[in-house]
């Protein structure tokens, strides 16, 4: 009887264990998702933000990975369209089994998403958007690595009016991400007891900036904040320059200073960009050196920028709370991991959730472009 029980018994044991027991084998990689524009005139962005990324889970993956587990990312390309975002968020989810995500792209495209992420849990980490809006909604699962909007815009106007140049207009794109950073202006200025002496704002799908130029020239504003990605900047400033403006123009970080100079070239002299990463091209900050010192062949194609420097960084922020995890994480472990991040320097730049904050970050500081083309601090 005894020898009996002992034949069924095995090999239900090994079933239970094959099955869901908790010898459960864990799969071979941890699988990450993101969708930003890999098309579309924010391409080149989307390309860095990616490929900064990709840098350090080659190297990571090479040393064995996190806790024996490869980090895998998987990218699918929405061309910075809101309904394309959704969409390749579900097919992340449902059908490419991603854990979390990691880098999503766009102000309005995450608010979009949003809903999903909350509704189903999912941890997701540096979207790329600097909206104030979006960080004041409750999404306990979303932790930001950048500094916001208003972080941005209340530097440039503490520079400006520092400087005394008082007579301010805004140039922006008229969608989420335009808005916040007007929305921010408007504060910081409020703060000073000013107003905006011209507002100007165009159409994303068109970058027609014609109407804007007129309602800000019109002005004749010492200074002008734009908020705007690096194709209408530069339609914008190109057009202002031409009507004989002489204003003093500052950029968002996300204009991208190496696709804005592209577009304007010796044109971009004299333009302000705010950045909310550490100065790419000096060997000051331990973050930049570990960039540069990566192989050749692990480099991103467009070599160290602000973009390429901030994918690098997030993706090492990820790989650091996926180790606290554990080697069986879930994802409540992560989002725990995450949450308890103190103060962890990634190698000059430090980024705390601390407190129940999930914002990363609020340093900035203001770059110039000089007259060779070089941008300077």
């Amino acid at each position: 009887m005894a020898k009996l029980l002992k034949c069924v018994i095995t090999p239900l044991f090994f079933l239970f264990a094959l099955f869901g027991g908790t010898v459960q084998a864990q799969p071979a990689s941890i699988r990450l998702g993101q969708s930003l524009p890999l098309s579309g005139a924010l391409a080149e962005l989307g390309a860095e933000y990616r490929d900064g990324m990709q840098a350090y889970f080659k190297v990571l993956n090479a040393r064995g990975g996190v806790h024996g587990r490869r980090i895998e990312l998987v990218t699918l390309d929405d061309g910075y369209v809101v309904e394309r975002s959704v969409e390749n968020a579900k097919k992340l989810l449902d059908q490419e089994d991603v854990f979390a995500f990691l880098g999503m792209f766009g102000s309005a495209n995450y608010g979009a998403l949003m809903p999903l992420i909350n509704e189903r849990g999912i941890p997701s980490l540096a979207p790329y958007s600097g909206s104030d809006e979006l960080r004041a909604q409750k999404s306990p699962t979303t932790f930001w690595l950048r500094a916001s909007y208003g972080d941005e815009t209340e530097k440039i106007i503490d520079q400006l009016t520092t400087l005394g140049i008082n007579k301010i207009a805004v140039f922006y794109q008229d969608d989420a991400f335009g808005k916040s950073g007007l929305a921010g202006v408007e504060k910081a200025l409020a703060k000073r007891n000013l107003k905006m002496v011209a507002v100007g704002a165009f159409d994303k799908t068109k970058n027609d900036v014609r109407d804007a130029v007129k309602a800000i020239g019109a002005a004749d504003p010492q200074g002008v904040v734009m908020i705007s990605t690096y194709k209408p900047t530069a339609a914008f400033v190109r057009e202002m320059r031409q009507a004989g403006k002489q204003s003093q123009f500052f950029a968002l970080s996300v204009v991208g200073y190496k696709a804005l100079q592209a577009e304007l070239g010796q044109s971009a002299a004299g333009v302000a960009i705010a950045q909310v990463m550490p100065y790419p091209w000096s060997g000051v900050t331990l973050i930049v050196r570990e960039f540069l010192a990566l192989p050749a062949d692990v480099l991103p194609k467009s070599g160290i920028t602000y973009t390429a420097i901030e994918g690098y960084i997030a993706a090492k922020v990820m790989a650091e709370a996926l180790r606290q995890a554990g080697p069986q994480p879930t994802r409540e472990k992560l989002v725990a991991a995450l949450g308890g991040m103190r103060n962890y320097d990634t190698g000059g730049f430090v980024v705390d959730y601390g407190k129940g904050s999930h914002l990363g970050s609020r340093f900035v500081e203001v770059t110039i472009v000089g007259s060779a083309g070089r941008l300077m601090r």
